[in-house]
């Protein structure tokens, strides 16, 4: 079964709960199966990593953690404030897509 989820990758997010509460970032990835997402600059944890070709020196690396989306709200496109999200039926395609709740526009 497929799950639908509010937040889509390359969306504006905001952090509602957890260490990185009240920072923004844009969504890079999603895990559908686990209900995570990984946000840019949001939940940063330390890597020890050994060195290779790519890094000769090694070292603390700082690297994005998925956070759960229900920690996730979308930032709306035009206002910039957080809104949930609704679906509903487009009369013109004929398809389900996302809408804000507090303005009632359509969101890409």
């Amino acid at each position: 079964m497929k799950v639908k989820l509010h937040i889509k990758k390359d969306d504006l997010v905001k952090v509602l709960a957890g260490d990185s509460k009240g920072q923004e970032g844009k969504v890079l990835s999603i895990d559908k199966t686990k209900n995570r997402a990984v946000v840019e600059g949001v939940n940063l944890v330390s890597k020890h990593t050994k060195p290779d070709a790519k890094n000769p020196q090694g070292g603390i690396i700082k690297k994005e953690a998925s956070v759960h989306v229900s920690n996730l709200m979308l930032v709306e496109p035009g206002t910039g404030k957080v809104t949930r999200v609704g679906r509903k039926l487009d009369e013109k395609s004929n398809k389900l897509v996302r809408y804000s709740k507090k303005t009632g526009e359509v969101i890409k």
